[in-house]
């Protein structure tokens, strides 16, 4: 075996040995687990079940997996059978400065749908996803003055949720990156029916300041789904699901954990984070529906920015880098210019961007 084989071998042995010890060399992560519902807003009651009940025990159950976790701080919106209003429940995810909010919820239908999906905040995409918020968000009508605390939002009118296409950009592509690797433990390790990654209008999601996402957990309409949700063997399976989908997003974007690592380590181990099969690294800085000119002066004097365009949404990233540690310095003087949310990428030599586990490896 050739010398750079062992040593990559090695490396990958000693620096992501497990998920605990990735964690025991981070910074205290906050997440806030919101069960959605409560009190006198039972959510949806298909098949008898109440939403509220059952999406508490899952969050319950995701609270004690993840109190294994001695980085990990928990905030709760609710550990009872209470009704928290939906702009509280952010404002208590905001006060807490945490780092990912995560909302628990069943699904229905009136036809025997089934299946698992994860959404983010955006414009809904079709009528599907604008019925499921407009169901979620209908339990506005039990706060008073709720046009009032909502800024006039109707959550009957289609109108109303054309606001949603510009909030929380900041935070979309890390919503998204969490929002799929829940997804892909419902679907690739539950074998769940995969519903996908969605967009829609949640008011929850709205006002929260950090990546957040919204779990439909499955339709409580569907007998089958219904009496796996109702059970503990189906709420343990998917408060399981969703712990091990947040510890790989968290294990992810805490790659910067391993810099003092990396760079302590002999030559042979440092000369893996070269560029062999011409990855390059880079900086995103910001994403926005608004195609903005890549001068210095809109990026707070930083200069080498480029934009790619992604659907609907532009990216703008800042630098180039042949290896990890040169991309963490240019993030460093990112942060330093105030872009407290940047993030690196990777990008292989077509120019599509690639996790940063592949660029690494």
């Amino acid at each position: 075996m050739k010398l750079i084989h062992i040593v990559l071998f090695l490396f990958f042995l000693v620096i992501l040995p497990s998920s605990n010890q990735l964690f025991a060399q981070n910074e205290i992560f906050k997440i806030v687990l919101d069960a959605g519902h409560g009190g006198d807003d039972p959510g949806n009651t298909g098949n008898g079940y109440k939403e509220k009940d059952i999406a508490l025990k899952i969050v319950l159950k995701v609270g004690q997996l993840l109190e294994n976790y001695k980085d990990i701080e928990l905030i709760y919106t609710r550990k009872t059978d209470v009704f928290i209003p939906l702009h509280k429940r952010a404002q208590i995810a905001n006060d807490a400065k945490a780092d990912l909010f995560v909302s628990v919820h069943c699904n229905a239908h009136s036809s025997s749908a089934y299946g698992a999906e994860t959404f983010v905040l955006g414009l809904h995409r079709n009528k599907d996803n604008l019925e499921i918020a407009m169901k979620e968000n209908s339990v506005i009508k039990l706060e008073e003055d709720y046009k009032v605390k909502y800024d006039g939002f109707n959550p009957e009118s289609p109108e109303s949720y054309i606001i949603f296409s510009l909030m929380q950009e900041e935070f979309l592509d890390q919503s998204i990156l969490v929002a799929n690797y829940v997804q892909k433990q419902f679907t690739g390790v539950l074998n769940r029916k995969n519903r996908k990654v969605k967009q829609a209008g949640f008011l929850v999601l709205r006002e929260t300041y950090m990546p957040s996402i919204l779990v439909e957990t499955g339709f409580l309409t569907n007998k089958a789904e219904g009496r796996f949700l109702n059970s503990k063997t189906g709420q343990t399976k998917m408060a399981e699901a969703i712990v091990d989908g947040l510890i790989n997003y968290k294990n992810i974007i805490n790659l910067e954990s391993l810099d003092d690592q990396i760079a302590g380590m002999q030559v042979e181990a440092n000369d893996l984070t070269e560029n062999k099969q011409d990855f390059t690294f880079k900086v995103q800085l910001a994403a926005s529906s608004k195609k903005i000119e890549t001068k210095p002066y809109n990026f707070k004097g930083l200069d080498l920015i480029s934009r790619l365009k992604v659907g609907n949404i532009y990216k703008y990233f800042y630098g180039e880098a042949k290896n990890y540690l040169d991309a963490k310095s240019l993030k460093d003087k990112a942060e330093s210019k105030s872009f407290k949310g940047a993030f690196i990428v990777a990008f292989n030599k077509s120019g599509q961007m690639v996790s940063i586990q592949e660029a690494l490896k």
